[in-house]
């Protein structure tokens, strides 16, 4: 092939899902990683070749692009933080990780412009009321097929908020960059006390900087089976926004930025699913449920 590298083995088919499939592959190179993301999300192809240009110490450089089939073809980045670690010293190695990905989004917040043109979806605070119908019209579909009484009383609270958050995405400033939207463990890769590299972007949207702790502190509390106001989980958060400024200023703004990522985090899902939800079905309806959680908190 044209970067020199041949395959010297068979090829395994590892992941299949509704949002894409991944490819591995030997080779005289080592082992490579073919990602065919699904058709909503294939922008994950371009997007990688936008990152290895203005980030590139924070994550993989492809090895080719086919933008015409939507494929990347990347080097293996090694095991995963997750592999590594599994729960065990998690909130210390969050502590040390989660800054570098801050530094990632510091670097990123000059190139909004060209995240959009990378398709990126636009999930900034001034465009949130229009993705709150958006969603809306999700869990309305949801909760008019599924037939469940339940359901239909979660939405018709849910649309109930529109006005409340309309106001408070006012409220919250325009400190735009890339929100993975999956940031847990497994999309990490490097050992825990080394710089990382972090993985896998289909999930990911344009919006406010600290919507991106939405899912590495409801991970925390689930993995560590701790309360949001913990310890374990008020350091990664505080290291994280050590980065931007005083972190006593600036919790208020990452919870309004996480709770107001919910609606981020349902189209997210609906747009991964594709039309064809199987046992997620009620992933966007529980997701943007959760807005009754006045902060990233999600009910037990």
């Amino acid at each position: 092939m044209a970067a020199g590298v041949e395959r010297v083995g068979e090829v395994a088919q590892p992941r299949v899902r509704a949002w894409g499939t991944v490819l591995r592959a030997d080779t005289t190179a080592g082992p490579v990683w073919l990602k065919a993301p699904g058709p909503a999300t294939v922008f994950e192809v371009p997007l990688y070749r936008l990152l290895a240009t203005m980030v590139p110490r924070f994550v993989l450089d492809p090895i080719a692009i086919d933008l015409q089939r939507g494929w990347v073809l990347l080097p293996d980045g090694g095991p995963t933080l997750r592999e590594q670690i599994g729960d065990r010293d998690l909130s210390e190695v969050m502590t040390r990780v989660l800054p570098q990905y801050a530094e990632l989004q510091l670097e990123l917040q000059p190139h909004a412009e060209d995240l959009l043109a990378a398709g990126v979806t636009d999930m900034r605070p001034a465009v949130m009321p229009q993705r709150f119908d958006e969603a809306l019209e999700v869990t309305g579909r949801y909760a008019e097929t599924s037939g469940d009484a339940e359901a239909k009383e979660r939405h018709a609270w849910i649309a109930g908020q529109r006005a409340e958050f309309t106001a408070r995405c006012a409220d919250l400033p325009d400190r735009a960059s890339l929100d993975h939207n999956d940031l847990h463990t497994n999309n990490i890769l490097g050992g825990p006390d080394d710089s990382v590299r972090f993985y896998d972007w289909g999930d990911s949207v344009l919006a406010h900087s600290f919507s991106s702790m939405l899912i590495p502190l409801l991970a925390l509390t689930k993995l560590l089976d701790v309360g949001p106001d913990d310890d374990q989980v008020r350091r990664p958060r505080d290291a994280y926004l050590e980065v931007f400024g005083n972190p006593a200023e600036l919790v208020a703004e990452l919870d309004l930025a996480c709770w107001i990522g919910k609606v981020a985090r349902t189209l997210v899902w609906e747009r991964s699913l594709h039309g064809d939800p199987g046992e997620y079905a009620d992933a966007p309806l529980e997701t943007l449920w959760s807005l009754r959680m006045n902060s990233w908190h999600f009910p037990a």
